[in-house]
């Protein structure tokens, strides 16, 4: 019977992402994550190398699932509408809590001045958006309007922060605001949508 490398793989990644969400790429094990997977630990090193590199793929995997998921740009390059956009992306947090947790732990094994794993390439995909909110505020407000705006750039930045912090921090969240956006997610995405619009005036 033919081994099917795609699925070994998939399995892999699956259960490195519950361990290296919940254990950070320190603490996680590679024989947990070999059991989970219902794999022999030794075909992990073939196909992704050590714990650092499965991790790096694991990340990947996450961002481009979100980037399929909630795009800036529809088909024909038509720019979404930015604060529904970010409603979209606290939507996808609250379901995926672990892309977040992945990221955090990424940042605290990470020298903050040094490339992390695939920076270029994220880089780029966040450029894209970038470029496609610069592309959609072309011609819309006047002159002077363009200059009291937030740069595109500062803009992305915001819309992440505000649709993912309550639930990086959510203690911050349950002590400032009195609540944890998974308790009443309607009212925080409400709330965020709402900001991001003010923001994108």
């Amino acid at each position: 019977m033919a081994w099917d490398t795609a699925r070994t793989k998939r399995l892999l990644l699956d259960a490195a992402m519950d361990e290296f969400a919940a254990h950070g790429p320190e603490g996680a094990r590679i024989d947990r994550i070999a059991a989970a997977a219902g794999v022999n630990k030794e075909r992990i090193y073939p196909y992704f190398g050590g714990k650092r590199q499965l991790f790096a793929a694991v990340l990947q995997r996450e961002l481009e699932q979100l980037a399929a998921a909630v795009p800036l740009e529809e088909a024909h390059g038509r720019t979404v509408d930015l604060p529904e956009y970010a409603g979209r992306v606290f939507d996808y947090h609250l379901a995926h809590p672990h892309l977040l947790r992945l990221l955090q732990w990424e940042a605290l094994y990470s020298d903050a001045t040094a490339p992390v794993a695939g920076e270029e390439q994220r880089a780029a995909h966040y450029a894209e958006k970038v470029a496609a909110l610069s592309r959609a505020r072309r011609g819309v407000a006047g002159p002077e309007s363009a200059k009291a705006q937030l740069a595109p750039k500062e803009l992305l930045y915001a819309v992440v922060a505000l649709a993912g912090w309550q639930f990086a921090a959510p203690q911050l969240a349950r002590m400032i605001i009195g609540g944890t956006a998974g308790e009443d997610p309607v009212v925080r995405r409400a709330v965020v949508v709402d900001m991001v619009r003010r923001l994108a005036l």
